[in-house]
């Protein structure tokens, strides 16, 4: 847990790192079928394998909607925390290709909070989704999340 009133002094530090996820070609087709995005480089391995990713690979939305999970795994709570709420992202860059079959984790970053009144701490984590072995990130993202706390 952290208390909020140690936040100011955790900006700009590393406050977790996740788990690694494998992001299999089972995950990858139920992403696809549940968004509708079944585009053959990310389900058909025979024809994707055709192409210079030489595999198929995660939807990057895949990759991004891992974050939560991640949050969870890495970022400690606020002390009297309530609820908390997606609230955007500043910034969001895909960076690197995941293909099927490899494990990916978040590194979670404060960038900054903003105490909102009324027990609303409005948190900036610089999330980095890493690809197990890659030289380059999946993806960074500034993301933005609304914490209530019992005053």
């Amino acid at each position: 847990m952290t208390k909020p009133s140690d936040l100011q002094s955790l900006i700009g530090q590393e406050v977790g790192v996740s788990r690694w996820i494998t992001v299999d070609q089972a995950r990858i087709d139920a992403f696809a079928r549940v968004t509708e995005d079944e585009q053959f480089i990310h389900v058909d391995p025979e024809r994707a394998k055709a192409t210079p990713f030489g595999g198929t690979i995660a939807h990057g939305f895949l990759t991004l909607s891992l974050a939560s999970a991640m949050s969870y795994d890495a970022v400690p709570p606020l002390d009297g925390v309530v609820m908390g709420v997606n609230y955007g992202f500043d910034k969001l860059r895909f960076l690197a290709l995941v293909p099927a079959g490899s494990k990916v984790r978040g590194r979670f970053r404060l960038l900054s909070a903003e105490d909102k009144g009324e027990g609303r701490w409005l948190l900036k984590h610089e999330l980095t989704i890493e690809i197990e072995g890659a030289d380059k990130p999946a993806l960074i993202a500034e993301w933005l999340g609304m914490q209530m706390v019992k005053d």
